[in-house]
């Protein structure tokens, strides 16, 4: 199945560096979503990004509980994000970490794409199963 739909981001929280070595920094960000569309509901995002001093060089890992509704079924799961930025090249893998569905979500499985507008609206393609 299918999911479509839009997100905001809210609260971005960027905490001081907690390792720094040789222009490397590594740091804690939180940041808040809402999901609008297929998947309705809210999130809180726990990163931890690494940065260097190639601007274009970064990544970042991420835990990301979502609580809602997902095509009327409602309950709450766990994305996790990997993502690497390798001077301009970027890739990322946002996956539902299995077994972490609760509720109507118990059981879900699946892979969301997030897709960012020139105009920087987010929105997401959220292939899963059930």
């Amino acid at each position: 199945m299918t999911a479509k739909g839009t997100f905001d981001t809210a609260d971005w929280n960027a905490q001081s560096p907690y390792d720094e070595a040789d222009g490397v920094s590594l740091g804690h960000v939180t940041m808040g979503k809402t999901f609008h569309g297929d998947l309705t509901g809210t999130s809180v995002v726990h990163l931890i990004v690494a940065g260097t001093p190639e601007e274009s060089s970064r990544a970042y890992v991420a835990m990301e509980r979502v609580v809602g509704s997902l095509d009327g079924r409602s309950g709450s799961f766990v994305f996790q994000h990997f993502a690497v930025d390798d001077r301009g090249e970027k890739s990322l893998r946002v996956a539902v970490v299995p077994d972490s569905g609760t509720g109507e979500l118990t059981g879900l499985r699946g892979e969301l794409d997030i897709l960012i507008a020139p105009d920087g609206a987010h929105s997401y393609v959220f292939d899963y199963r059930l």
